[in-house]
């Protein structure tokens, strides 16, 4: 069997750590971009929902908000209707890095699918949601304490 995985977390990785790299001006560190786009894109959110879309463990995304709250990325506001829950939203300074945040992502878009045919990404596309969706059914199921059988 191809090592499909391996190959999507070696992009993955590449990918990662070009970011790091062009966002340490703006004392961006791993993966907090991430949590800055999702942010932004759904303002309001609240942190089990943004686990949900990014794929983390609660204490990881934990620490990354904290440090996003502190450097003023974002800022945490109570709900309306019920004060214990706590809706995140984009800073000024947060909004401000999303569109170079952006269009570093449709960079490395179109420079990963460079000489592909439009089918082709299509196809890439439907693949990765289809092993995307499958990954999802197991993360849920080890997120609730269970054990998968190798």
């Amino acid at each position: 069997m191809k090592e499909i995985l391996r190959e999507i977390g070696m992009i993955a990785r590449a990918l990662d750590s070009i970011s790091n790299i062009e966002f340490k001006e703006f004392d961006l560190t791993k993966g907090q971009y991430l949590y800055i786009v999702r942010i932004f894109e759904n303002p309001g959110i609240i942190q089990e929902q943004l686990i949900d879309l990014i794929k983390v463990d609660r204490s990881t995304a934990t620490r990354a908000l904290q440090k996003l709250e502190a450097s003023g990325f974002i800022e945490k506001k109570s709900d309306l209707t019920n004060k214990k829950i706590k809706r995140l939203f984009p800073t000024e300074k947060g909004k401000s890095v999303y569109p170079f945040i952006k269009s570093e992502n449709e960079y490395s878009d179109q420079m990963a699918l460079e000489g592909f045919s439009q089918e082709e990404t299509d196809a890439a596309f439907q693949l990765l949601q289809r092993i995307r969706k499958n990954v999802e059914k197991d993360w849920e199921f080890v997120k609730k304490g269970h054990k998968r059988n190798y």
